[in-house]
């Protein structure tokens, strides 16, 4: 890795810790400011006393100004102190880690339908012909067109209901049965992204199979498993990398949609209910545990394209 690219990646980084701090700025005000009260919630049902209401708030610095409560939350933060949850009174780490594990579990499942058959389509459309690509070409039409949660009630209906191959409820026991219970959920999920990948990858293979140096590589008679291997793939993935690195981090947030709809206990149905209820400390640590996770893959996207293309990173001069 050369001086220039370091330079550029270190840049990277300080743009990454720049909006990690925005962001959870941003996120800790805008909690603070959605409609409720939290001190209801805290007091566990029980309609409170003035004074019950003025002990809760000293407990818990809701009585300080705004700047305050955000230097005693994100200190917790860095100290790994995340809180305690308003509703469960329990840490929000116990609440987190079991779902995290579904979640993450049901990120990765679709991300591999997602490089399978986002990435293999678009290579196939670009490759095989006419027919194969207009064949693709309409499945993407649909693909982008419907919605996370239609996809996962025709699903529920037809692979769980009328046919009955998949359980539509629950993420299930053991890696086994995880994958079992997760596999409509991931498809609901993997839908529009596999319909966007598809396209991005075709357009990319094809705009490199009509490129000069591959016009070249023809010329001299390299094969033509070589020739999309070394130019024409290798050249396009700095593009499908950064569209996937998007992709992937967005992952996260979206399976709130599946786990809703197939009952799955993961951070994202714990995220809608914890702000149903007006649980300040898990929505804020969920809130900034996905910003985080977006923001650190899409870097480590970028730096995946760096070392693919280092000109990708290299400052343009101007005249």
């Amino acid at each position: 890795m050369n001086a220039s690219v370091a330079r550029q990646l270190l840049g990277k980084l300080g743009g990454l810790l720049l909006t990690l701090f925005l962001s959870s700025v941003v996120i800790f005000s805008a909690v603070l400011l959605t409609p409720g009260d939290p001190v209801v919630a805290l007091a566990g049902g029980v309609r409170p006393t003035p004074e019950m209401i003025e002990a809760i708030k000293a407990a818990h610095h809701l009585d300080q100004p705004v700047w305050v409560q955000y230097l005693y939350w994100i200190g917790g933060v860095l100290t790994g102190d995340l809180g305690t949850s308003f509703v469960y009174k329990t840490p929000v780490t116990e609440l987190i880690a079991p779902r995290f594990g579904v979640t993450l579990l049901l990120v990765l499942y679709t991300i591999v339908l997602i490089a399978i058959f986002g990435i293999g389509s678009g290579i196939l459309a670009a490759t095989r012909g006419r027919g194969i690509d207009r064949a693709v070409l309409v499945a993407t039409s649909f693909g982008v067109a419907l919605p996370t949660f239609v996809v996962a009630i025709l699903l529920i209906w037809v692979f769980g209901r009328v046919l009955g191959l998949f359980p539509v409820y629950g993420a299930g026991e053991g890696l086994l049965d995880n994958l079992y219970h997760l596999t409509l959920p991931a498809i609901s999920l993997s839908v529009l992204y596999i319909a966007y990948l598809s396209r991005i990858t075709r357009g990319a293979v094809v705009g490199q199979l009509h490129s000069e140096h591959v016009d070249t590589a023809r010329v001299r008679g390299i094969p033509r498993s070589q020739i999309f291997r070394r130019h024409v793939f290798l050249n396009a993935s700095p593009q499908i990398l950064a569209i996937s690195g998007a992709t992937v981090a967005g992952l996260f947030a979206a399976s709130a949609i599946a786990e809703q709809a197939f009952g799955i206990g993961g951070l994202g149905s714990l995220l809608t209910q914890a702000a149903a209820r007006k649980d300040l400390p898990v929505v804020q640590v969920i809130s900034l545990l996905l910003v985080i996770l977006f923001v650190v893959l899409n870097a480590a996207a970028d730096v995946a394209i760096a070392l693919i293309d280092p000109d990708s990173v290299k400052p343009r001069r101007t005249a």
